[in-house]
């Protein structure tokens, strides 16, 4: 379990030592997932740039659609590392397990589920409703 029934309450410093612990590992995780993606970005470019003889319009399309997911991939990736980031950050603050949005405690299923959820359930649905 990544935090127990008192997350709105102050923790031990062994229980914000195994959450930090693991949003760290996550957080490596996804930059392993980068440095790997940007391996493959940099491989298919030098494909990309030394196999053009003899590309018709259908091979310029697909090599393309390939680099635009391959950004695509990368950003998504930066994106969640970014999270991880932030709510480390929180951690260290001691606003770790709170909403931005209303500062009440995020319950623990949510946080068990997304680790580096920064709102309740309840803020985050307004925010999709109003973005919708």
């Amino acid at each position: 379990m990544l935090v127990h029934d008192t997350v709105g309450t102050g923790r031990s410093q062994e229980e914000i030592d195994r959450i930090r612990l693991a949003l760290q590992a996550r957080y490596d995780e996804l930059s392993g997932e980068y440095e790997q993606a940007m391996q493959e970005s940099q491989v298919l470019r030098l494909v990309e740039v030394g196999d053009t003889a003899g590309d018709d319009q259908a091979d310029s399309g697909t090599k393309t659609a390939e680099r635009d997911t391959a950004q695509s991939l990368l950003r998504t990736i930066l994106d969640r590392r970014a999270q991880f980031e932030h709510a480390l950050a929180r951690l260290a603050e001691g606003t770790y397990g709170h909403c931005e949005g209303c500062s009440d405690p995020i319950p623990v299923e949510r946080l068990e589920i997304f680790p580096s959820a920064t709102t309740c359930v309840t803020c985050k649905q307004s925010r999709e409703r109003r973005a919708a």
